[in-house]
This record gives C-alpha cells, structure tokens and sequence, in this order.
C-alpha cells in the first residue's frame, strides 16, 4: 500500500471512530454572573473558575464546590505550578497576582503587574510565571518560586490574550489587535518569534496539541491551525460564532462558542486538511472552556440567560444567582 493512502485511510478512520460529546451535567454555583477563564488541574482533580471578583474551587471527582479563593478582583485567569504547590490568579481590577496555596486554598502572597493582567500561566521549564496585560501591551514574569519579578514590563506587540507553553521554556501568545501569534523565550524573557495567523481576525482563545505542538487560536468564525516551529498557518476552518475559549484533547480541537451556545468539533480528517467534524450544543454565553485530558471532559462556564428582546434581537441579561459550569464529554 502506498504510504499516502495509507496515512488516508488511517485518518479516515479515526474520523469514522470519532467519539460523540454531550452535555453530561451542570454544576451549579450561583452568585454573580460575571466570569472568565477556567483551569482544570487534572492531576488533582481541581477545577478553578473566574468568578468576578473571587476564583471558585471545585472538585471535579464530586462536582461539589470545596473552597472559594476570595479578593480576585477582576479575576481573569489561573495558572497552576504542582511541582511548586502553587496556583496564581490575574487580577484586573487591581492590577496584580494573587498567589495560593494548592492544598489550602490559601492566599500566601501578591505580586504586582501592568494593567488589566489578563492570561497568565506557568513556565515549568524555568519555573516562571508570565502575565499578559491587556490594557498596557506587556508581559511582567516573576520567579513562581520565591514571586520575584524578573520582567516588569516586556512588551508584546499588541493585546496579548491566552497563551501555552511547550514545556522546554517557550511560551505561545495570541496577540488579538495584530492578528498574531507570538513566541516568548521565558529564560531570556524576549519575543523570540512572531507570525500572522490571517484569516483568523482577532484571535482569542489558543490551544496546544501536545503530541504535534500544533497551536489553535480561535477568532469569530474561523479557527487557525498553525505550527509555531515554521511560523505558518496550516489551515484555516470555519466554526461558530463567538468563541472566546478554545481546548485541545485526544486528537481533536474544541472551541466554545458563546454567541451560538456551542462548541465546534475541528480534528484532522485527511493529512494536512482539517475541519469541523461536530457541532456540540452547550447554552447561549459559554464562551470560555477548559479540559480534563484524562477524564475526557469539557468544562463551560455559563450562566442562564433572560429572553432576547423582540425588537433589538439583543441578547438577553443573565438571570441573577444562575452561575453555573456546564460539563460535556463522551
């Protein structure tokens, strides 16, 4: 058999065995009904979600709600070091990091950053905390070990938004108002690499398929498939409307699309094409997504949302005490 058709055949079928998701549960919160980034610690069973202006602390083997990290004004995003025992929040309002104790929930320290600190996530290779400021263009890193800022301000481009990390001391951006992705040397704290993601026009959401270091960065209606080594876009697939939030797992790419309520399925139908394979009906706002790789599960934030108005076709406002995490999987 030809090698070509072989490598066809191989990804035809997988297509075939394609796991089919569904909203499995939701796990209900309440309280206000502002929120951002959710981070699933797999290792420990812990989901934290931004939850205004505190972060949310919930076991993900129960369900149930364990602890709520408080005075995370403008909470954004949470990274996790679990060689270090340390989890960290960005803090918009407040322009600062809170530091946490993995086990305790409790807070151990601050440290300041620029303004609107918005992704954030933690460098193993060199034990470093990156901190990308929306509102000042710029990345502060600090010493995850002892909080010590190392960069104060390393400017970025442009608007970062969500980041990954190749675990060998590379972080990846996606610089929405440039229509970039962009490559961090953590050690030398320096933009080592930038690339245009075009069509994808405003990227938010980015993920990383561990196994191929490919990147997928999510933009309203187009997902980009890109590989950071060559600096290129490998395709470019159409997906739904609104997505903020983008996941990666077991082969195939997931983005949360908030305006439509749901998420598009994109995965690797013929070597090099790549498409959507699914549509996943999730609710109206669930912008924002985080994975549990081992469990094979997705976990949304949403909350529920009032009736559109009749004559606008505006959206309608989240129905109060209704914060919620939707969660799907096989």
């Amino acid at each position: 058999m030809k090698p070509l058709l072989a490598l066809a055949l191989a990804a035809s079928a997988a297509f075939a065995a394609a796991p089919t998701y569904k909203v499995l549960s939701k796990i209900k919160v309440g309280g206000g009904t502002r929120w951002d980034y959710v981070y699933i610690d797999s290792t420990n069973h812990r989901m934290y979600v931004s939850h205004g202006t505190q972060t949310e602390v919930i076991d993900t083997a129960t369900d149930k709600l364990v602890a709520t990290i408080a005075d995370t004004k403008g909470v954004h995003g949470i990274a996790v070091a679990n060689d270090l025992g340390k989890g960290f929040t960005s803090n918009g309002q407040t322009n600062d990091v809170t530091i946490f104790d993995l086990k305790t929930n409790k807070v151990t320290g601050n440290v300041k950053t620029g303004a609107n600190p918005d992704a954030i996530i933690y460098e193993p290779f060199t034990h470093r905390v990156l901190v990308f400021n929306g509102r000042s263009n710029d990345a502060t890193i600090f010493d995850a070990r002892t909080g010590e800022v190392v960069t104060a301000s390393l400017p970025v481009g442009g608007k970062p938004e969500f980041a990954q990390v190749d675990g060998k001391g590379h972080v990846y951006v996606n610089i929405e108002d440039k229509n970039e992705v962009i490559e961090i040397t953590a050690k030398d704290s320096v933009v080592s690499k930038r690339y245009s993601i075009s069509p994808c026009d405003g990227p938010s959401g980015l993920a990383r398929d561990p196994k191929k270091g490919l990147l997928f960065s999510v933009c309203n209606k187009v997902m980009a498939v890109s590989d950071p080594v060559k600096g290129a876009v490998l395709a470019s697939v159409a997906i739904g409307q609104g997505p903020d939030g983008v996941a990666f797992d077991d082969g195939y790419a997931f983005s949360s699309n908030g305006r439509d309520g749901t998420i598009s399925m994109v995965a690797e139908t013929t070597p090099g094409k790549w498409d959507q394979i699914a549509t996943i009906e999730t609710a109206k706002g669930a912008r924002t997504i985080g994975v549990d790789q081992k469990a094979h599960k997705l976990y949304l934030p949403a909350a529920e949302m009032g009736p559109a108005d009749p004559k606008s076709g505006k959206a309608g406002a989240a129905v109060p005490d209704s914060f919620m995490v939707i969660v799907v999987g096989r």
